[in-house]
């Protein structure tokens, strides 16, 4: 059982489908292989950008048996695929994607108690989760889906005191929650990873572990370089997080369509339909847009002489 994961990007990675709307394993195998070629540190599978919860059972653990037998080993591999409703079947689900040899399993934060019960229940529900499940180390993830909820600073230092939770996928958005959230988890094995491209590098610089977010599905490398150099280079990391945070505004356009669409461009070959959003939403216009971020990316890269 591995006792911390590795600092820098995780990308979440998207599920790719064929004309008649099944999963696409070559698509996999390319998105694979363009992660490991942009310097990532892992992958964070069957997660919401995987489109986990428009899955089946079957389907969410086939892919995740893919991606831990098709990834490199120098990269790594955590995974969730946390839709269950009830705590008996969540520890069901979890312990069929553990067996599957992945670092760390990684819970929905909002799936520990519905909207409007408090943090003891929260604790409840994760103590017996984790109590009933052996030789893994966890994950959470803060979920927007279906509804979401923020891990308090309390909860997370109660989590890591736990010594079994490695891995926050942070989305508060705020630099003085994450604050919060790096002060209490000091010391301890769990690492912050910011969902948040605008507060990215200011997030670094207060001592969170890397990014992992949407827009590593569009230029993983140039998150890749700023968690890597954002010391060394600070006046480039500024500027480099200026385009960043400008760029992350095309989360709110038609994700995951436009991601798979950029990959497209990018010469993975695969088709950009999804199952949550129709791709015909992809207007030429919202193509354009994605055109004209991919040649800008490649500006910055050349800049960065990466």
């Amino acid at each position: 059982m591995k006792s911390t994961i590795a600092n820098g990007v995780w990308p979440t990675m998207v599920t790719p489908y064929t004309e008649d709307n099944k999963v696409d394993y070559e698509g996999v195998l390319k998105i694979i292989d363009w992660y490991d070629k942009q310097g990532v540190a892992g992958i964070f599978a069957v997660c919401q950008s995987s489109e986990m919860f428009f899955l089946s059972k079957e389907e969410r653990l086939e892919l995740a048996k893919f991606i831990v037998e098709n990834t490199p080993k120098h990269m790594g591999v955590i995974a969730s695929g946390h839709v269950a409703d009830t705590a008996c079947e969540q520890i069901e689900e979890a312990k069929e994607v553990i067996d599957l040899g992945i670092d760390a399993y990684v819970f929905i934060s909002n799936k520990f108690a519905a909207p409007d019960e408090g943090e003891e229940v929260v604790k409840k529900n994760i103590d017996k989760i984790v109590n009933s499940i052996h030789n893994i180390n966890f994950g959470i993830y803060e979920c927007p889906y279906p509804y979401k909820r923020l891990i308090t600073p309390e909860t997370l230092k109660w989590c890591a005191d736990t010594d079994r939770f490695l891995f926050l996928k942070d989305t508060c958005c705020n630099l003085e929650g994450l604050q919060a959230k790096v002060n209490a988890t000091a010391g301890t094995n769990l690492k912050i990873y910011n969902a948040n491209a605008a507060t990215l590098l200011e997030s670094l610089k207060m001592g969170c572990a890397g990014y992992s977010g949407i827009m590593t599905n569009f230029h993983a490398e140039l998150y890749v370089w700023l968690c890597e150099n954002y010391a060394k280079y600070p006046g480039k990391a500024e500027k480099l997080q200026a385009f960043l945070g400008a760029a992350s505004v095309i989360e709110c356009q038609c994700y995951p369509v436009n991601a798979k669409y950029h990959m497209q461009l990018e010469g993975l070959g695969i088709n950009y339909h999804s199952r949550v959003k129709d791709k015909n939403e992809l207007t030429q216009s919202r193509q354009i847009e994605v055109k004209q971020m991919q040649v800008m990316y490649h500006l910055v890269k050349e800049w960065l002489d990466i």
